[in-house]
C-alpha cells in the first residue's frame, strides 16, 4: 500500500515550495528511486525542469519533461509533468500542486509539498488519504 507523506512548509518564500520538490527529488534519486514530479500545469514543469539544473550549486539530478520523454527511455530517473505519469513510473511521485486522484496508488511512496497558502485543501486531501487507510507521515519544514 501506498505511504503518504505531508511536507508542510513555513517558508513563505515564492520559490519555496519548488525549491523544496527539487531537494526531495535530489534525495530520492540520490537513493537510486525512480521520481515522478507531478506539477499543477505546464508552466510549473518548466519551472521545475529549471530549477532541477540549478537549485544547488554541483547538484545534478538527471530528468525530462514528460512531453520530452521518448517512448524508449527506460533509463532517465526523473519526468517531471502535469498529466498522468508514464509507464515505468510508479516508485516515488513528488505532488506539488497538482492533482493525483487518479494515479496515486501505484506508487509506492507518495509525497506532498504544502506551501502556507495549500494548507486547507492539504488538510482536505490528509482525511481522503485517512480515510481510506493509507499510512500518514507529516513533517514541518521550518523556514530557512
Amino acid at each position: 500500500m501506498t505511504e503518504v507523506f505531508f511536507y508542510i512548509l513555513e517558508d513563505t518564500a515564492p520559490e519555496a515550495c519548488t525549491h523544496f520538490a527539487c531537494r526531495l527529488v535530489e534525495k530520492a534519486h540520490g537513493e537510486g528511486h525512480r521520481v515522478y514530479l507531478h506539477a499543477g500545469d505546464q508552466a510549473q514543469v518548466q519551472t521545475l525542469d529549471r530549477q532541477l539544473w540549478t537549485f544547488r550549486q554541483g547538484s545534478f539530478v538527471p530528468h525530462v519533461a514528460a512531453d520530452d520523454l521518448a517512448a524508449d527511455d527506460d533509463l532517465t530517473p526523473v519526468v517531471i509533468g502535469s498529466a498522468t505519469p508514464p509507464d515505468g513510473f510508479d516508485d516515488v511521485l513528488v505532488n506539488i500542486g497538482g492533482d493525483v486522484g487518479a494515479f496515486f496508488s501505484r506508487f509506492s511512496r507518495h509525497n506532498e509539498i504544502v506551501g502556507p497558502d495549500d494548507v486547507a485543501s492539504a488538510r482536505e486531501r490528509y482525511r481522503y488519504f485517512k480515510d481510506r487507510g493509507y499510512s500518514l507521515t507529516t513533517h514541518k519544514i521550518p523556514a530557512r
